[in-house]
């Protein structure tokens, strides 16, 4: 009873963690070796898992258009969408940076809207501006001003946070959001590809030769993900050692640094392994909606052990507001 729910709960303490782990080693190596540690490790346990399904550890029956998509996606969600996510931790906070995340379904709505032609509900234009609502709420607040000239005083918005820690936020939201877009496109071109080798029923078809047997439709979306993860260690790599000042001092310096790699690994698990596993599994069980909405209270979940463990501030404007821009996201699944 309530498999599914459990489950999509689950996940959203396994990205809290992942988020708090991550803050932890991007402030002590930096985002772009964090990222290529953490995409490598994925790696790994993505060829391992398509390895023990498939027998093979790559994307089996992936064609060209299928990679170009999903490299694409990566790049955007991987690549852009990652980096700005850990240089935000590093300004800004997981907590903050979790809460601009919710940025990434009003992004996913506008961009299929645009480039596959999907409607736009009025609970969706209405979701975009609860969720812009929350997340204004949390970070701005009201300046009191005395103007003496003009005898009389007047309130100004302003926020604490860097507006450099802001603009990484919501560059990491909409990276999401325009990247699950274009990995939907390429799981389309992907369903397809394998169509075209004679697999007409792919939640029935299991390789023979695979040491744990699960459908193709179960194994495809972690096969995608490394074709997406593969574009994302490439471009970080780049980044890193031909863009980066002194990028391989960098990278070695990291990966000698024992605090880091722990916590790196554990992002790793949390996030691109268990999380991803666990969120497929929980639609499996419940509406894909209530796990979608259950699955986006990182924002709310984050801010107990980001007190407890960073002794951040938190004020009862930034809870409500995190709870607003939850709300927001729910309506888009409603």
């Amino acid at each position: 009873m309530y498999v599914g729910e459990t489950i999509s709960l689950v996940v959203a303490v396994s990205w809290t963690l992942t988020a708090l782990f991550s803050e932890i080693a991007s402030k002590r190596i930096g985002s772009l070796p964090l990222n290529v540690v953490r995409i490598g490790m994925a790696l790994v346990f993505l060829c391992l898992t398509l390895w023990l399904t498939l027998g093979v550890p790559y994307p089996l029956y992936a064609d060209g258009r299928t990679w170009l998509w999903l490299c694409l996606s990566g790049f955007v969600g991987y690549v852009l969408g990652d980096y700005c996510l850990f240089r935000c931790y590093i300004l800004i906070g997981s907590r903050f940076g979790q809460l601009f995340m919710t940025l990434a379904p009003p992004s996913a709505a506008v961009t299929a809207w645009l480039l596959l032609g999907e409607r736009m509900t009025w609970l969706a234009l209405l979701g975009m501006f609860v969720t812009i609502v929350g997340i204004s709420m949390s970070v701005l607040s009201r300046k009191h001003d005395d103007g003496l000239r003009h005898h009389h005083s007047h309130f100004a918005l302003q926020s604490e946070l860097p507006v450099k820690g802001m603009l990484f936020g919501i560059g990491a939201g909409m990276g999401q959001g325009i990247g699950l877009v274009l990995s939907k496109v390429g799981m389309t071109c992907y369903e397809a590809s394998i169509m075209a080798h004679g697999i007409t029923d792919m939640t029935s078809f299991v390789r023979p030769d695979a040491v744990i047997p699960l459908s193709l439709s179960v194994v495809m979306p972690f096969a995608s993900t490394m074709i997406r993860a593969t574009m994302g260690i490439v471009g970080f790599s780049v980044a890193l050692f031909l863009f980066s000042h002194h990028g391989g001092a960098k990278f070695r310096q990291a990966v000698h640094d024992r605090r880091a790699m722990l916590f790196a690994l554990l992002a790793t698990i949390f996030g691109p392994f268990v999380g991803v596993s666990l969120s497929l599994m929980a639609t499996l069980y419940t509406n894909t909606g209530v796990a979608q909405t259950i699955m986006s209270l990182t924002p709310v979940l984050i801010i107990l052990p980001a007190w407890l463990w960073f002794r951040q501030p938190v004020t009862w404007r930034e809870v409500v507001g995190a709870i607003v821009s939850v709300a927001g996201v729910a309506l888009f699944f409603v």
